[in-house]
């Protein structure tokens, strides 16, 4: 047993009151108030009510060493990354990985492997595979259905996940942006109880009044926090906050805490704050993460003040898992797994003839700090009977290539906003089949981009011309690094500043980069079957 005094925040009587909290056999044995007044105060660990500890870079040991910094004690945990490259082995993946962690990590079982039948992924969990996940005590729920149109149209399969979720009585979790009226009470009568897609207020305030609990993102490319935040003094009880995708050198910085700091500052109610940042996910997710009282896990940080916030300690289950900035979790031998099959291409593979009558070109519209796109007709450049990228007018070839076959023929688009002036950027983390994706000024340097990463197994590249590419390889399913994250936050600051020194002036070149071929967000993405309306769910040219 041992013993710490601290103010302590008391989520559920609302108050704050000098106390002694006695921590034995990793729970909280008692708590005890005292008359002095210590300098600092102690309360739950932060939650990360979604994310994808994919998109981190990092595998859940490594992402666990980062977030304890921050006070993240826990995370719910969509694993429909790796699941869309890997299948079931790769989920089996990361809950091994994560069980070498005292770090809490509740994983879902992925509903939609892959998201459509509009792309090509490494694997598929029908209907039978997400009922074998549900079943198992390392699965919490299900994962985000983002097939909302299968919902909507009660698709046997997708109605299938749904229900072997509920015959675990494990909640569903959901993902539909801009779904709105009868189709968002159709959608939340199916019992799915979360939407973490919002843009606007007014959407989030629809769909909390269908039962749905709104999750406030903040991550390195979707940023809907100042969207948000009014839910919280209307609806403390539904409003739980979250990162979803989250690079490693933000990581590096902040998590949680960042949402609380920046809540609390515009002036919400303290206890409404945390009630989103450490209680609503524990109770809805029915998880075992501490939220001290006597008898719960010894979950807990202890911070300095509640002014700035900084996290002093971090606890889990009683023990000491970061102090004063400072890791104390030790790094662990990590394996690797992987699924790819593409082999170098030529530049020619990326030219595109012009019809007979050449004229406007549709074009993505890519938007900072948004997942959702818009469709963008204008005049196209070009050469030689060739459609070529228009730096002046900043509409640049986009390429998605299937990784998981040889030769499969790019698919090739045009996409504005990206900025570069020269060169190419490419990722094999590309949203949610994570096929490669490229944007790029000249086909020489697109192509250059791309085979760096075939030659690399997966990984994020940077192509300055057709022979100079800077690469951060990412062995495990070309999501995630094998080292450090230390490591993987430097080298991916350096690849970051990279990419715009070319001219790109997004804020997270390579995670917007990710999404532009994630169909099931609108308005249009490419898979590497085609440019994809993701409106009517139909190919355009």
């Amino acid at each position: 047993m041992f013993t710490i005094e601290a103010n302590l925040i008391d989520l559920f009587n609302r108050r704050i009151v000098p106390a002694s909290i006695a921590i034995e056999n990793q729970k909280i044995h008692s708590i005890t108030e005292i008359e002095t007044t210590p300098n600092q105060f102690i309360l739950p660990g932060f939650v990360d009510a979604h994310v994808h500890i994919e998109s981190s870079m990092l595998v859940p040991t490594e992402f666990a060493r980062i977030a304890t910094l921050h006070g993240t004690v826990a995370t719910i945990s969509d694993p429909h990354e790796i699941a869309n490259v890997c299948g079931m082995e790769g989920v089996q993946y990361m809950i091994d990985n994560a069980r070498q962690t005292p770090f809490k990590v509740f994983f879902g079982a992925p509903s939609c492997v892959p998201a459509t039948s509009f792309e090509t992924a490494g694997a598929t969990l029908d209907a039978d595979a997400v009922k074998s996940l549900a079943q198992s005590n390392d699965i919490w729920y299900l994962s985000e259905m983002m097939n909302y149109p299968g919902v909507l149209q009660g698709d046997a399969s997708v109605m299938a996940k749904i229900a072997a979720a509920k015959a675990q009585q494990k909640p569903i979790d959901g993902h539909a942006p801009a779904v709105r009226g009868a189709a968002i009470q159709q959608y939340s009568s199916a019992g799915i109880s979360t939407d973490h897609e919002s843009t606007s207020l007014e959407e989030a305030l629809e769909k909390i009044s269908y039962g749905m609990h709104c999750l406030i993102r903040e991550g390195s490319a979707a940023k809907n926090f100042d969207a948000l935040i009014p839910v919280l003094a209307t609806h403390p009880h539904m409003t739980m906050f979250c990162s979803d995708d989250k690079h490693p050198d933000e990581l590096m910085l902040h998590h949680i805490n960042n949402h609380v700091k920046r809540a609390l500052a515009l002036g919400y109610n303290l206890y409404d704050v945390l009630q989103a940042a450490c209680v609503n996910p524990v109770l809805h997710y029915q998880v075992p993460v501490g939220l001290l009282r006597v008898g719960d896990p010894a979950d807990f940080i202890i911070v300095n003040n509640l002014t700035d916030w900084h996290v002093l300690q971090t606890y889990i289950d009683g023990e000491k898992v970061a102090e004063h900035g400072v890791s104390l979790l030790p790094s662990v031998s990590i394996s690797t797994i992987n699924n790819f099959s593409a082999v170098p291409y030529a530049p020619s593979d990326f030219l595109i003839k012009t019809a007979s009558n050449p004229g406007n070109v549709t074009v993505i519209e890519a938007l900072d700090g948004q997942l959702i796109t818009r469709k963008y007709i204008a005049k196209g450049l070009q050469k030689e009977g060739y459609w070529v990228s228009d730096t002046e007018r900043d509409i640049l070839k986009i390429a998605v290539i299937n990784r998981y076959q040889k030769n499969a023929p790019p698919a090739i688009a045009f996409i504005k906003n990206f900025g570069l002036k020269s060169g190419a950027i490419a990722s094999t983390v590309a949203h949610d089949c994570h096929n490669i994706i490229a944007v790029g000024v000249d086909d020489e340097s697109l192509c250059a981009s791309v085979n760096k990463l075939i030659d690399t197994q997966g990984g994020i590249s940077v192509a300055f011309d057709a022979t100079s590419v800077q690469c951060m390889p990412l062995p495990i399913a070309g999501l995630m690094s094998d080292k450090d994250g230390t490591t993987v936050a430097t080298a991916y600051a350096a690849i970051d500043s990279a990419a715009k020194q070319l001219g790109c002036t997004l804020k997270a070149p390579f995670m917007t980069l990710s999404f532009m071929a994630l169909l099931v967000i609108p308005e249009l993405k490419l898979s590497d079957k085609g440019l994809f309306d993701g409106n009517t769910f139909t190919f355009v040219e």
